[in-house]
């Protein structure tokens, strides 16, 4: 089997991947293997979803999207990309609180290890899922939902419970977003007014190469609640606004990102950094992403700057971007807000390697907790303070670990 993930970072180990197309037949697969992993849209850069058993992909089941208004939630297939959910939701008049910068990953594994798009009062996308639907080791199924003892501990599991196949995720009434380009923004702006810059919208990103004489550009998303579109201030923080997407590495001459200029549009339409309707890039590239709490984040991304020169060989571009705090066991965001520091490196390994060895040396003193679907290398045991109690969670589910992997074994020692 040559199986790779969607930037080629890795080769899969598993014996094979088995694709069932219904729910029915993915519980006799799960029940009749010693080993499974369950494998989504393949977005990972690490061994992530890897097994010395067989791999279930799970994206060929229907999404079966069931709306329940009064309740004001969403069940669809774990497989699903969110283009697909998005666009449903948006047809019908609902909404999600947000989205990531991909919108063409699946629901299951972005909530399963909690990734994100960006606002200072937004949660990542795993603090939007109110009830997850698992296979147990001997093919039942298995619910947990809000309320449940073990749903703080389930909801970001890296596939550690099994397999999911339903997941609920709380909406929202429809609502539209603008998104303007700010470019120019002085670093010592950045560092002295770093609060005032992510709240100047809904959801803020900045994008730099660390060694550039000006931060880079700042990509602001403004929800609109009502019909008409305010006029956005024409600087912020001195970056000043822009009617196009700038030639930068933000952008990258691509013409799949979301709309800008100001022209308003569905959530769906804006709040990923691409297109729903669009290829994203071709993924050759390597991603590592840290986070760190709001407190110390002007000090951990001077603490990046300061090594600009040893990052700046492999790099293609950085983002900033801030997530709300929550209470979910395994998510990098537990318990406090965060800043998170991401790393878009060219695809050299070698060159990616020695650059990470520095950025986590960098931030080492400020607590990280690194993306789990992303390269890095540093120990993440003490930054975690509930990892215990998920070690004790995985025991009570899986005993005899059908569900482990190398990954599991190595960083969180399950």
């Amino acid at each position: 089997m040559t199986e790779r993930t969607w930037a080629g970072t890795h080769t899969f180990a598993a014996e094979a991947v088995l694709e069932p197309s219904t729910i029915a037949e993915a519980q006799e697969l799960v029940a009749g293997h010693r080993r499974v992993r369950s494998l989504g849209t393949r977005h990972s850069f690490n061994d992530l979803a890897d097994t010395d058993g067989v791999l279930l992909a799970l994206t060929a089941i229907e999404p079966a999207i069931e709306i329940d208004e009064a309740a004001g939630a969403v069940t669809v297939g774990a497989g699903t990309r969110y283009a697909v959910v998005a666009r449903h939701l948006a047809d019908r008049g609902w909404a999600l609180h947000n989205m990531g910068s991909l919108p063409h990953i699946s629901v299951g594994g972005a909530t399963a290890t909690s990734t994100h798009g960006s606002g200072d009062r937004n949660g990542s996308l795993a603090t939007a899922v109110r009830a997850l639907e698992f296979i147990a080791p001997d093919g039942s199924l298995r619910r947990v939902a809000v309320g449940d003892p073990d749903f703080v501990g389930s909801v970001v599991h890296l596939g550690a419970l099994g397999p999911v196949t339903r997941v609920t995720l709380a909406i929202e009434p429809s609502y539209r977003v603008r998104q303007d380009t700010y470019v120019g923004l002085a670093w010592d702006d950045l560092f002295g007014r770093f609060d005032e810059l992510t709240a100047s919208g809904y959801s803020v990103s900045v994008f730099t190469r660390w060694n550039t004489p000006d931060v880079g550009e700042v990509w602001v998303k403004e929800r609109l609640d009502d019909a008409s579109a305010p006029e956005m201030a024409p600087t912020v923080l001195g970056a000043r606004r822009v009617s196009e997407k700038a030639d930068s590495p933000a952008a990258d001459g691509l013409d799949n990102t979301t709309e800008q200029g100001g022209v308003p549009g569905e959530w769906c339409e804006r709040l990923p950094h691409f297109r729903i309707d669009a290829t994203p890039s071709n993924g050759d590239e390597i991603q590592t992403e840290y986070w760190v709490a709001r407190e110390v984040a002007v000090d951990a991304i001077a603490a990046v700057r300061a090594i600009a020169d040893r990052v700046e060989p492999a790099l293609l571009v950085s983002e900033l971007r801030t997530v709300a705090a929550d209470e979910l066991w395994l998510s990098p965001g537990y318990g406090r807000d965060s800043i998170c520091i991401h790393f878009t490196w060219k695809n050299e390994p070698d060159a990616v390697a020695t650059a990470i060895r520095h950025v986590e040396r960098a931030l080492a003193p400020f607590d990280p907790r690194p993306h789990w679907g992303k390269v890095f290398t540093m120990p993440v045991g003490d930054s975690l303070p509930r990892l215990d109690a998920f070690r004790d969670l995985v025991a009570r589910v899986d005993p005899d670990r059908k569900f482990g992997g190398p990954y599991l074994e190595r960083v969180l020692g399950i």
